[in-house]
């Protein structure tokens, strides 16, 4: 399955994200402990779930098309069809580009996953899709958990300092209107 596949992500045990020939992606799994949590509910069982749920809300996300448990103990993979686009992070890399214009729509998306009780820890520009319908998608989504009302303020605040981390961590402080994005989900609670 993976001849002929580009590596899109890697870490020291090796390759776990591949783009397949046919323009899917296969994404590898490991259970990192023995003793964990994924060995009651696996991270792909999580990520097949999370993705299900997403498109139950209307959130454009990735088309699962296969799970697999695989020889090695421990690893699973799911094959998907990627959401097509490109994340909020390439777009904001290309010329013209305005998070001005762009705020609105980022808010109104985060805003909705608050409301509908979606705590995604893994919310950033690079887990954010522009569809070509210009809709804002999610992918990554194995690190999600839903809840049955909307996000308590304390979780907000948590989801936007994950969100200002990865912003700090890219550098981009000068160009990112955090402030901005935090008064307008902050004020609307």
């Amino acid at each position: 399955m993976i001849d002929g596949a580009k590596v899109l992500e890697a870490d020291s045990f090796g390759p776990k994200v591949y783009l397949l020939q046919d323009g899917n992606i296969l994404k590898l799994f490991r259970r990192k402990r023995i003793f964990s949590s994924a060995l009651f509910r696996p991270y792909s069982k999580r990520f097949i779930d999370n993705a299900v749920e997403l498109q139950k809300l209307g959130v454009p996300t990735l088309q699962v098309l296969q799970y697999y448990r695989l020889q090695t103990p421990g690893m699973t993979a799911v094959l998907y069809q990627p959401l097509p686009g490109e994340t909020l992070r390439q777009v904001a890399n290309k010329e013209g580009f305005s998070w001005q214009q762009a705020l609105p729509d980022l808010v109104g998306l985060i805003r909705s996953l608050h409301q509908s009780g979606v705590y995604f820890r893994s919310l950033h520009l690079g887990n954010i899709v522009i569809t070509p319908d210009q809709r804002m998608g999610l992918i990554d989504v194995a690190d999600m958990r839903f809840l049955r009302k909307p996000l308590p303020a304390h979780l907000i605040k948590r989801n936007l300092q994950h969100f200002a981390r990865y912003i700090a961590r890219e550098n981009l402080d000068e160009s990112f209107p955090m402030q901005a994005l935090e008064q307008a989900l902050l004020s609307s609670k």
